[in-house]
């Protein structure tokens, strides 16, 4: 059965697109830490990020820089944490988290609320 992910990915559920291309898709995530939380993953359904090969894990990290220039850009932060836990869905992705410092990753926390258009403002801005 297909993951989550691939299931976003493929338009069968709605989701707050940032960015694709041929090989990678980003959206919001839609229990943010902060806003502008947003999740890369690739098109290829891979349940660890490890196991995408060399070539394929180098480009999904340059997208992701692409993507995180987006958020630094357009949502106020410090920097942009890279976080990878990989085990809530079994299709390789990582986390983009606007951060002002370290406690803004602790996933343990409280969720951030936003309404459906706040997320289509933020998917909007990231998206430029």
């Amino acid at each position: 059965m297909a993951t989550i992910f691939s299931r976003i990915i493929a338009g069968e559920i709605p989701c707050y697109k940032v960015a694709e291309n041929d090989r990678f898709f980003a959206f919001l995530d839609i229990n943010p830490l902060k806003e502008g939380h947003t999740l890369v993953v690739p098109k290829q359904e891979t349940d660890y990020l490890f196991d995408l090969d060399d070539e394929q894990l180098g480009q999904m990290m340059i997208f992701a820089k692409e993507v995180a220039a987006k958020i630094k850009r357009e949502i106020p932060c410090n920097r942009v944490a890279v976080v990878v836990l990989g085990l809530e869905v079994p299709h390789a992705h990582i986390h983009l988290i606007p951060i002002e410092s370290e406690n803004d990753v602790d996933f343990h926390r409280e969720k951030v609320k936003l309404t459906p258009e706040e997320f289509k403002n933020i998917a909007k801005k990231l998206s430029r």
